[in-house]
């Protein structure tokens, strides 16, 4: 284990050294430093294999340098070790990416085995890393050896072991069905069935037979008895997709069902019981709705046990290209076209585009680029229009940027980034002829978005209360947030 080095981020000098003698001892290669800085300079450097780190160090502390540590595409393990811990403490800490969580005053034995298992763990995943990347492996489905992913991917191993609820969130169109899916498939349920059902997509009316089933003649039209989502998926997992779009009546109904792991058919009085294991979804913030009073704080908490937030497109690195490549091969294939990758361009135009319709809107991109490119590699006038204007408005930009800031807007004339930000919004709205629309499909967000962001950079009222497509004002249809 002599190549193994250890990093102990310490202030208090005399346990630090303690530290470093102990593992020494143990034919480890062992740093000290005092501050988290110190510690992200020595760990972004390289080399490192685990961070030993006091939660309480001056100025920033040890939770932000596990954040730094953890967002590393080859991240070293990581030991927290605290005075004043608690339970809620560790179990953020362990949430955050964490190996283990230790109070002081430290059992040197207990901590010797600590590292050890770190250490293995570590060495573990890497062994398991590159097989993957040797066999051009996926997870269940989903592509991507982005550090976000991968950490997607460990949590849910490690939650799988579990019966608890899972909490999915993520933009629209990242995949939260197909990370159920892989949480279903690596638990000891993988043999029993999935079920999914999309909370906004049944009639609110509807809502409790779909879930529970009714009895004959429960309600009107209800001819026979029919048996409700939670029985269907006995001895499974249930997927409710949408959440957030549950009315608050049935939010009762299901805390009951996780709480007591009964179901009541309409028009029964008789319990039936059920062991489903309950996978929420959603893209919108549930907390903000918890404190609009739109959901309920008990359920949420319940939901809570283990959340995954899966990472936008644009903050997958070198995911766009992989899973750019893995939708042309599967179109080409379907559609028998020989298509030769893409071109410079094209690869340039994807790169520079946010996709707010995330993983979804790529493959949907890419089917059509494949359709319009017959033969050879897609070039970028086989995108969708709104990527190539994307393209352009960033090239025009630039422009814009070198002659609003200089020939180097980043050098001798740095703008703030509520500048920078204020004079691209105001530029694609001009372009865009006042439409506020348009403006917003552009940018890559929602209008009330678009609204919110004007409203804070000029520091005017919210223009949420006006919505107006442009300068005619035809509506008050809202984009999606």
């Amino acid at each position: 284990m002599a190549e193994e080095r250890v990093l102990v981020v310490e202030d208090d000098e005399a346990l630090a050294s303690l530290l470093v003698e102990e593992l020494s001892d143990r034919s480890l290669a062992v740093d000290a430093v005092g501050t988290a800085e110190e510690g992200w300079d020595r760990v972004s450097g390289g080399g490192v294999s685990l961070v030993v780190s006091d939660l309480r160090l001056p100025a920033a502390g040890g939770e932000a340098l596990l954040a730094r540590v953890r967002g590393l595409d080859d991240p070293p393990a990581f030991i927290v070790i605290t005075a004043f811990g608690t339970v809620s403490q560790a179990v953020e800490c362990l949430k955050m990416g964490a190996d283990d969580f230790l109070t002081k005053p430290l059992e040197l034995e207990h901590l010797a085995m600590a590292v050890k298992r770190a250490l293995e763990h570590r060495r573990l995943q890497r062994v398991v890393a590159r097989y993957e990347e040797a066999m051009g492996a996926d997870f269940h489905g989903m592509i991507g050896r982005s550090a976000a992913m991968r950490r997607v991917f460990e949590n849910v191993r490690a939650l799988s072991r579990s019966d608890s609820p899972v909490l999915i969130e993520g933009e629209s169109g990242v995949g939260k069905e197909l990370v159920a899916r892989a949480v279903h498939a690596e638990s000891p349920r993988g043999g029993g069935p999935f079920l999914a059902v999309n909370c906004a997509g049944v009639p609110k009316d509807l809502l409790e037979s779909e879930f529970f089933g009714h009895t004959a003649g429960a309600f009107t039209g209800a001819s026979k008895a029919r048996r409700g989502l939670f029985e269907e998926a006995d001895g499974g997992t249930l997927l409710l997709d949408e959440i957030a779009e549950m009315t608050p009546p049935l939010q009762a109904k299901l805390l009951r069902v996780l709480q007591q792991g009964t179901i009541r058919p309409v028009g029964s009085s008789r319990p039936r019981r059920v062991d489903v294991r309950v996978v929420a979804a959603t893209n919108r913030d549930l907390e903000q709705e918890l404190e609009d009073g739109r959901f309920r704080e008990d359920l949420f908490y319940r939901l809570d046990t283990f959340r995954v937030l899966i990472p936008p497109l644009r903050e997958r690195g070198d995911d766009l290209e992989r899973l750019t490549a893995h939708f042309v091969k599967k179109h080409a294939a379907r559609l028998d076209r020989d298509i030769d990758g893409l071109t410079a361009e094209a690869e340039a135009a994807l790169r520079s585009y946010p996709f707010p319709g995330n993983v979804r809107e790529l493959e949907n991109a890419m089917e059509r680029a494949v359709t319009f490119c017959a033969a050879g590699p897609i070039d970028v006038t086989h995108l969708p229009a709104r990527i190539r204007r994307a393209r352009s408005y960033r090239d025009e930009w630039r422009r814009i940027a070198r002659d609003a800031f200089g020939d180097d807007p980043f050098e001798d004339a740095t703008p703030t980034l509520a500048e920078l930000e204020r004079a691209y919004i105001r530029h694609v709205l001009d372009r865009s002829d006042g439409n506020k629309r348009r403006t917003a499909e552009l940018l890559g967000i929602s209008r009330r978005t678009l609204y919110r962001r004007l409203a804070q950079l000029d520091g005017g009222p919210d223009e949420s209360s006006r919505a107006s497509d442009g300068p005619a004002g035809r509506g008050h249809d809202e984009d999606p947030c």
